[in-house]
């Protein structure tokens, strides 16, 4: 994997039309509704593959 990814859609308005930003890594910008916004993975949560029920050994 390497660990870039491009959001399909705008946060803020849903447009499709995003570019990269100057600004760096992870930095998008939409031509639509004129924002600039970053995303960034922060990691995977162990809680979601853990049962709360007490049955089994896990998922």
């Amino acid at each position: 994997m390497s660990g870039r990814a491009a959001p399909f859609y705008c946060p803020y308005c849903g447009d499709e039309d995003l570019r990269p930003h100057e600004t760096g890594h992870g930095a998008w910008e939409c031509a639509s509704c004129n924002r600039a916004f970053q995303l960034k993975f922060l990691g995977l949560l162990t809680r979601g593959l853990q049962r709360n029920d007490g049955k089994g050994d896990g998922i």
